[in-house]
């Protein structure tokens, strides 16, 4: 594929996916309501196969291949989510897969790759490492590179999250969603734009990784150079195919300290009774961050994952093993 999906290849794309996938619930939470002061509308894509919404993109791009490409495999790099997701398509397809990984990955990112039996390679916990240890993959398996988010296969898979809440909530104003490589941003701000052209696209992004807010500021692609934050899914830098659908169609980045997202993750385990990742939280973290741009609005925020090590959470004193 090598255009802009349009909602056409969305709703396409959504078909493709269907018999593989889960249509992800989308929950309420009054008390949370009540603290933002707007009508929060949850999709739930910690609840997607695979742990998080990469699947769907995952799985579209390995099913649009040849047989003769499938035939040779798969490669990625991946800080984990996209691994996972990649490993469980291709075998589904039946095929192998190999996933470049940074040294840093949370373990349970690490294990689930394996898991869902792909070759996991070890490299530094940087963009040219990672992007250095596929190409060398590549060299050695003759496989098909496909980019975790750089792809519009990709976006169009991500986009049909997007599609799914604006069918099941087709009266929000606001819809909102993390930003890392904007494979998911992209396709949510397509999918909004056509199914409810009233309402606004923003976004969530860690102002200690805000390459995607200061590139919608000077109106060019500038790289990610910070990559402290916890939520680790966005540490990437925003892809090329994605960063002029999103300079087009959304209308905010919305930054968050660390605290905000470690408290807006809290949040939604305790009032939520749901497992969300840093990155999942971002969404909420922006809602508390700037409220006064969300009162008195029906929102809906992409819950983007739930893989998140439980030996790690950042909320918990585990010398005396309770919530801070």
């Amino acid at each position: 594929m090598n255009r802009e999906p349009d909602i056409q290849e969305i709703r396409r794309t959504a078909e493709r996916l269907r018999p593989h996938i889960h249509r992800t619930p989308v929950l309420t939470c009054s008390w949370l309501d009540g603290l933002c002061g707007a009508e929060l509308h949850f999709k739930c894509e910690n609840f997607q196969k695979a742990g998080a919404f990469k699947i769907r993109g995952a799985l579209n791009a390995v099913l649009s291949l040849t047989d003769d490409e499938a035939a040779r495999g798969v490669v990625t790099h991946s800080s984990g989510n996209f691994g996972a997701a990649l490993a469980l398509a291709a075998r589904i397809r039946g095929i192998r897969a190999t996933v470049v990984m940074p040294s840093n990955s949370t373990r349970i990112k690490v294990d689930a790759v394996t898991g869902y039996g792909a070759q996991v390679e070890l490299c530094e916990p940087t963009l040219q490492a990672r992007e250095a240890g596929a190409e060398r993959v590549l060299v050695e398996t003759g496989g098909t590179l496909l980019h975790p988010y750089d792809d519009y296969r990709i976006i169009a898979g991500q986009g049909t999250a997007a599609l799914e809440l604006c069918l099941d909530c087709p009266d929000l104003d606001i819809v909102i969603a993390p930003v890392g490589g904007g494979g998911l941003l992209g396709g949510t701000a397509i999918a909004t734009r056509a199914l409810l052209p009233a309402a606004r696209v923003l976004a969530g992004e860690p102002a200690a990784a805000d390459d995607a807010y200061r590139s919608l500021q000077a109106g060019e692609l500038i790289p990610q150079t910070g990559t402290m934050t916890i939520a680790d899914g966005l540490r990437t830098s925003l892809g090329a195919r994605n960063f002029p659908i999103i300079h087009r169609l959304v209308d905010r980045i919305i930054l968050m300290s660390e605290s905000a997202i470690v408290e807006a993750m809290r949040l939604i385990w305790e009032r939520m009774k749901i497992v969300v990742e840093p990155s999942a939280a971002v969404t909420l973290a922006a809602i508390l961050t700037e409220p006064e741009l969300f009162a008195g609005r029906r929102v809906g925020l992409i819950i983007s994952g739930g893989n998140v090590d439980l030996a790690a959470l950042p909320f918990t004193d585990r010398d005396e093993g309770r919530a801070r």
